[in-house]
């Protein structure tokens, strides 16, 4: 029974979620109530264990064995809580589907495609053959994907992240559901695929008329996709409303602080240089790391991989480099080629003054005390069967073995209050502590020996808004008061910003563009900068819903196989003759260097 004109597709009233441990009851969500209409999107908004994902598991029906729902779910005028199961599953993928937050866990590494999605065919409107595989060629068109024929045949392993996600949308639309639950969608994605995903998903909306309960952590997703807000924070609703008043007339403090932690492209400024006279700490000077890729057949040569292809730069104490660009970019390949953790293939690093490539194996090793990494994911870079007084510890332990238990005790109480961190809390474990305090961990191990270079690799990107901007914070200051030469990583420009004096730009191991970071944010010159930026969501949904963006098509090509010339003519709007022959020099001007041959005037060939 579908709702009448004017009602809601789906009402909740009253949801409690709870969940039996040894320790007493766990309460998810609490008393937790909303509407939403035929076609319209609701943005639920909330830190990690707010219960955001709890509530749409209710809705449903997907509860663990010691989970507790009560409360009403009314959807298409029936009753959700209570019913049984096998009616749950008729209504399940086919009026109401979900899209997960990581469509390679979601997706049957097993079956291809076309196995999968022909199996929600099968299930509810009992297509097979050629009718199921004519349905699903259809639906992976209007998400699109290319050629989606052969795509049918592949396996998830076979497809990047954002054709595995569009993958996803086209399965949860073969029914023509009347409402469908996205968890996460873009969270795992880099922010131009993002932005593909959020335009198709708007374009599915109006094509479809589908409504769309969107759960997010990312204020700028919600405030250009949204109707609706809800704002959750420990299984409670803080406020809820038409999105322009949840932005900008927010009745509670936790909605303000929230909005206040999210990092904005359009309005930073960027930090003050304050060693600027000083030598530099590092010295990269056409640096490369290639890999050669075995393949089949008896007499075949391996395929080389550049990795990382022709990088130069120089970093000063004092000064934050962002590095930004998509996956499969060479981020995380330049900062182990910096840090000595893969032999590069050509090019020099020194580390103040001294060519790394050159030092005996004991010399590099001594080295590493000036340079530290710090890890994206704060959980999984932490041992966890030591304690954080002990992690912190080990790198003292190998460099400075003469110092006494007191001595180690000292250091690290003093490690950990630079960072914000209790001593007390040094015979803890990693388990014990949330994901914010984890990477301040990390932070006082990399920063326990004093270093002078420090790299983070996606540093933030695995933490809740607020706890980036304490990180971020926190990272500004030990760099002002300590010297320390940053290099920062991600695939965040608005993070980037925050923290950087200058910005370098990489696609497919080359450099794109490399300026001062006001230059680049003000007037970026290379058209891949400009769809980076455009692909970033400003949180403000009157400018957000009014944006014209610019955004790169297709996929990043294969490192395996780069097109000749420029390596981002495939996907660039302003691509001319030129930038298939020949490929372009990183060219000098004032304070920007850029790779780009619409740049530059005549003598480039525009």
């Amino acid at each position: 029974m579908s709702p009448g004109p004017g009602k809601a597709l789906l009402e909740v009233d009253g949801l409690n979620v709870s969940f039996a441990t040894r320790d007493g009851p766990v309460h998810a969500v609490k008393d937790l109530s909303f509407q939403l209409r035929p076609g319209e999107v609701l943005g639920i908004v909330g830190e990690s264990g707010s219960g955001k994902t709890q509530a749409a598991m209710a809705v449903l029906g997907l509860m663990a064995d010691n989970g507790r729902v009560s409360g009403s779910i009314r959807f298409e005028g029936t009753e959700l809580v209570g019913l049984r199961e096998s009616a749950l599953r008729e209504i399940r993928g086919d009026r109401i589907a979900m899209v997960f937050q990581d469509p390679m866990t979601s997706l049957n590494p097993y079956l291809t495609i076309g196995a999968q999605m022909g199996l929600v065919l099968r299930e509810h409107r009992g297509l097979k053959g050629a009718a199921a595989t004519a349905e699903c060629t259809r639906l992976l068109e209007a998400v699109h994907i290319t050629d989606p024929a052969s795509r049918l045949t592949m396996y998830p392993h076979e497809l990047s992240g954002g054709m595995r996600q569009r993958v996803m949308i086209a399965t949860a639309l073969l029914c023509r559901p009347a409402l469908l639950i996205a968890d996460e969608p873009t969270t795992a994605l880099d922010v131009t695929v993002q932005a593909q995903i959020l335009a198709l998903m708007a374009e599915l909306r109006a094509s479809f008329g589908t409504a769309i309960l969107l759960i997010t952590h990312d204020l700028g997703v919600a405030a250009g996709t949204c109707d609706r807000l809800l704002v959750m924070k420990n299984g409670e609703c803080q406020e809820q409303g038409p999105i322009d008043d949840c932005f900008h007339n927010p009745r509670t403090a936790y909605a303000r602080e929230l909005l206040a932690a999210v990092p904005r492209l359009d309005t930073q400024e960027v930090p003050v240089l304050r060693f600027g006279n000083s030598g530099p700490v590092l010295q990269v000077n056409d640096l490369a790391v290639h890999y050669p890729v075995e393949q089949p057949g008896l007499f075949t040569k391996p395929r080389i991989l550049r990795a990382l292809d022709g990088v130069t730069l120089e970093l000063r104490p004092g000064e934050t480099l962002g590095v930004v660009g998509e996956s499969g970019s060479g981020k995380s390949t330049l900062a182990r080629a910096v840090l000595r953790l893969v032999r590069p293939t050509s090019g020099r690093v020194c580390l103040l003054g001294r060519e790394l490539a050159r030092l005996p194996e004991d010399e590099v090793r001594e080295s590493r005390r000036d340079m530290q990494l710090v890890f994206q994911d704060p959980l999984a870079a932490l041992d966890p069967r030591m304690t954080v007084g002990e992690t912190i510890a080990e790198p003292l332990q190998v460099f400075e073995p003469s110092l006494s238990n007191a001595e180690l005790t000292a250091r690290v109480s003093e490690a950990m209050l630079q960072v914000g961190l209790d001593p007390e809390w040094r015979n803890r474990y990693p388990h014990q502590f949330s994901g914010g305090q984890c990477q301040r961990v990390g932070i006082a191990r990399a920063l326990i020996l004093k270093p002078k270079l420090l790299v983070c690799d996606e540093a933030v990107s695995a933490l809740d808004v607020t706890v980036q901007a304490q990180i971020v914070s926190l990272l500004l200051e030990l760099q002002a008061r300590l010297g320390l030469a940053l290099i920062f990583i991600s695939h965040d420009l608005a993070v980037v910003r925050r923290l950087s004096h200058r910005v370098l730009v990489m696609y497919l191991g080359k450099v794109m563009e490399l300026a001062d970071a006001d230059d680049l944010y003000r007037n970026p010159q290379h058209p891949y900068t400009r769809a980076l930026m455009a692909a970033v969501p400003i949180p403000d949904p009157r400018l957000e819903k009014t944006r014209v963006k610019a955004l790169a098509k297709g996929e990043v090509p294969s490192p395996l196989a780069p097109p000749g010339g420029c390596a981002f003519r495939t996907r660039c709007p302003v691509v001319f003759g030129r930038c298939g022959e020949e490929e372009p020099v990183l060219l000098t001007r004032d304070k920007s260097s850029v790779a780009c041959w619409r740049v530059g005037g005549e003598e480039t060939g525009r």
